[in-house]
């Protein structure tokens, strides 16, 4: 974790609703498959504080074995896999800005440009979507969001399905700019998320408040 983030991650993690989340993913990653690995679920913490001009807040990691690494919508660098989701993120690069750079899924090109690639809940059950939400990583995720608005001025807040959009209402629209769309997922994402342009629309706020673009 970026020292950045360590004065708001120790307050957290010192809140009952916290200590609590930390014993059961102690029982769970002792007992069952988890992902992300251990030593990955606050892989989007690395990113500098100060450096963050994007947030992208996706749902929950993928349960597939092999393939969440952290990062929402990333893909471990030693899988092949390419989820239907991230695929639909490509097809929507293309669209909106032209081909894509990244081709192997894993996404930490975007995060050191200071893009924070969060997920709702942080962690999930091998094969199981979904297993860990109402367990607290909600209140966790909630307070990132609030804390990003109130110690950051003019970021771009992506919020993809329903969980993340849910959080719209904890961002000052005054100070930052929302993007909200339908999750990329197959299920979803003829229904708003192709055609939304998010990723021109992010490049032309962070060039209009003096920032670098990010190359998607």
């Amino acid at each position: 974790m970026d020292e950045s983030w360590k004065p708001f991650l120790k307050s957290e993690f010192s809140k009952p609703y916290f200590k609590e989340l930390s014993e059961f993913l102690h029982k769970e990653y002792e007992g069952k498959t988890i992902f992300p690995p251990r030593q990955a679920v606050f892989r989007a913490f690395s990113t500098d504080l100060n450096k963050i001009n994007v947030v992208i807040l996706g749902q929950d990691p993928y349960h597939t074995p092999g393939v969440a690494d952290g990062l929402a919508f990333s893909v471990s660098s030693k899988s092949d896999y390419m989820p239907p989701s991230l695929i639909n993120i490509y097809k929507e690069i293309d669209s909106d800005i032209g081909a894509h750079v990244n081709k192997n899924g894993d996404l930490s090109g975007w995060q050191r440009q200071g893009v924070l690639l969060l997920n709702n809940v942080l962690t999930v059950e091998a094969h199981k979507a979904g297993s860990h939400r109402g367990r607290g990583w909600e209140e966790f995720t909630e307070a990132v969001i609030k804390y990003l608005n109130s110690e950051r001025e003019n970021l771009v807040f992506i919020l993809w399905g329903r969980d993340a959009r849910n959080k719209k209402n904890l961002i000052d629209p005054s100070k930052h700019l929302i993007l909200e769309s339908a999750h990329p997922s197959p299920l979803s994402a003829y229904h708003g998320f192709f055609g939304s342009k998010p990723f021109s629309k992010a490049n032309e706020y962070l060039n209009e408040h003096g920032k670098l673009p990010i190359l998607w």
